[in-house]
């Protein structure tokens, strides 16, 4: 019997636009799609901090984990895209307190623009629930 597919959405406005699910779970996989730093009315949160902005990431990426069974302990590899690569520093220092023991895979890149010109940043991640 194939693995059950199970998603998660998190409220972002362009979900049901662009047709995606926060977070997807097939089998022991999650995968978290893109997350930037925006709250349930749509406002960017972090002003012009992009240390602040990927704790809030983060924050909206664990909350999809543990909607779908998984926990920080279980990712595997994060993906991370910054409008600047002068602000590394700051956005992979919050990583590690989120990550720091965990330790994943991880790839930071700079691209041209995100979704809103007001975020800085928007990461990635997958995990598998081992236990």
């Amino acid at each position: 019997m194939p693995d059950e597919r199970r998603t998660y959405s998190s409220g972002a406005p362009w979900e049901p636009v662009v047709g995606y699910s926060r977070a997807v779970r097939v089998g022991n996989h999650v995968h978290v799609s893109g997350t930037a730093a925006v709250d349930g009315e749509g406002r960017v949160v972090g002003g012009n901090d992009p240390g602040a902005q990927m704790r809030h990431c983060l924050t909206i990426v664990l909350e999809a984990l543990r909607a779908l069974g998984a926990e920080a302990r279980h990712v595997v590899r994060t993906r991370t895209y910054v409008v600047d690569m002068a602000h590394w520093e700051a956005v992979g220092r919050a990583h590690g307190e989120v990550f720091g023991t965990v330790r994943p895979a991880t790839s930071m890149v700079q691209v041209a623009a995100l979704i809103r010109p007001d975020l800085l940043v928007e990461v990635e991640a997958e995990a598998i629930v081992t236990d």
